[in-house]
């Protein structure tokens, strides 16, 4: 009589077999501990093991103490868009943190608040430790520069989402600013000046239509455009990060204690400057700025002039070389640009608010 097969029971499933490696994972988050201590000030509450950040609004030694009369929480989110398609193609992500932490901390601070804390999400269909390497240390390098303290996040392995060779990333920043501090478009009047801060390129809006000229035209972006930067690649130009305006923005706002020179503030993103300039005028006066006033960065002349750009769809998607635009009481106008560029910012006079209906006119 012929014995039966012996019958072998199977292997459980893993988490591995479903695609999320928990070794290199954890191997991974265990490594972050200095890149993220780094970034942490006196009120950041360590927590080691803890499900959440701790961080003191205020502080109960004198000399950190704020002194809070009415403080209010300011709260954003952003991430870093399609940039990190053309970061992926170049196979660096050294920069992707820093607009990460850019394009939250520059919208929370035109506001009138300082960054306390920031939070990040990055999503990948699998854990590889150079690659999210780079991305933090980019992250926490932001946070530092921004006194803005990285007091967690989280990493997700999602291989039936992301497909290899995708990820996304997403920032959440939270500042503080005192109520009677903070910045009021019913404030913006005419004679007031509007100063703006230069870009240090793109930044991190527009990415699809940069994209889209870079595949129409079959540019390589290992290769150097003389007409663009000598000592640089297209794909490093484009990957230059998103310009930090948190520091020396809280410092000017820090030197005025009592007088608000400051009227009203705009973080340059999609949209372009003309949109994103009118979020923070009201319906009675126009800003009206001279094109000539600022230098415009030889990318943008590249894209148009690549890609058959019409002028106006350049003023509509990109900053075009303004990164940031402060309105200022025109007694105070001189000083404020003064102190920028001490803090190491170029800073044009853009222009100046005239009576009108809300409109920001580029002559």
């Amino acid at each position: 009589m012929a014995k039966r097969p012996t019958q072998k029971p199977d292997r459980g499933l893993t988490y591995a077999d479903a695609g999320v490696d928990l070794k290199t994972y954890d191997s991974f988050i265990s490594g972050l501990g200095s890149m993220v201590r780094r970034t942490h000030g006196p009120r950041v509450i360590q927590n080691p093991g803890g499900f959440a950040g701790l961080f003191r609004l205020d502080y109960n030694q004198k000399l950190f103490k704020q002194n809070y009369v009415d403080p209010v929480l300011v709260a954003c989110c952003d991430g870093v868009g399609t940039k990190l398609k053309l970061a992926t193609e170049c196979r660096d992500y050294s920069t992707v943190g820093i607009d990460l932490v850019g394009m939250s901390v520059n919208d929370l601070i035109v506001q009138g608040a300082e960054p306390l804390f920031f939070l990040d999400y990055i999503a990948v269909p699998k854990v590889i430790p150079e690659m999210l390497e780079q991305m933090v240390r980019g992250v926490s390098s932001a946070c530092k520069d921004s006194d803005c303290s990285l007091i967690g996040g989280e990493t997700a392995e999602m291989p039936d989402v992301y497909a290899e060779g995708e990820f996304d990333m997403a920032g959440f920043a939270v500042g503080v600013v005192e109520l009677k501090k903070a910045t009021d478009p019913l404030r913006v009047a005419p004679g007031d000046v509007v100063l703006g801060l230069a870009s240090d390129g793109v930044h991190s809006n527009g990415f699809s239509l940069v994209r889209k000229v870079v595949d129409t035209r079959k540019l390589k972006l290992d290769k150097i455009h003389k007409d663009l930067d000598e000592s640089r690649t297209l794909g490093e130009v484009l990957l230059t990060p998103t310009r930090l305006y948190a520091n020396p923005i809280v410092k000017l706002l820090r030197a005025y204690k009592v007088k608000k020179v400051v009227s009203g503030m705009a973080h340059i993103t999609g949209g372009g400057l003309a949109q994103n300039l009118e979020r923070v005028m009201n319906p009675t006066v126009d800003a009206v700025l001279s094109r000539n006033a600022w230098e415009v960065p030889p990318v943008f002349r590249f894209l148009q002039d690549q890609g058959n750009i019409a002028g106006d769809e350049m003023d509509r998607v990109f900053n075009m070389g303004v990164g940031y635009v402060l309105i200022v009481r025109p007694t105070f106008a001189d000083a404020v640009k003064r102190k920028l560029e001490k803090f190491g910012e170029t800073v044009y006079e853009l222009g100046e608010i005239r009576k009108g209906t809300g409109k920001v006119k580029l002559k």
